[in-house]
């Protein structure tokens, strides 16, 4: 570099300043959401979801031609 330049901003150093600054800017918003509790009981977190003769799962057999 030349030595008269002193006095100007270097890329890099610009760069950091923005990338610190985004840096910033973006570290309060994640620790303003709020946590939300589940809404689901024990029971309905418990019981079987999966429905073997559902339509859905006799189509996925149907169509990848699995053995009944």
């Amino acid at each position: 570099m030349r030595p008269d330049s002193k006095s100007k901003i270097d890329r890099r150093d610009l760069l950091r300043v923005l990338g610190a600054g985004a840096g910033a800017v973006a570290t309060p918003v994640a620790l303003v959401a709020e946590a939300h509790a589940d809404s689901e009981s024990n029971e309905t977190k418990r019981k079987a979801r999966y429905n073997a003769n559902s339509e859905d799962v006799k189509a996925f057999y149907r169509v990848n031609e699995y053995p009944k």
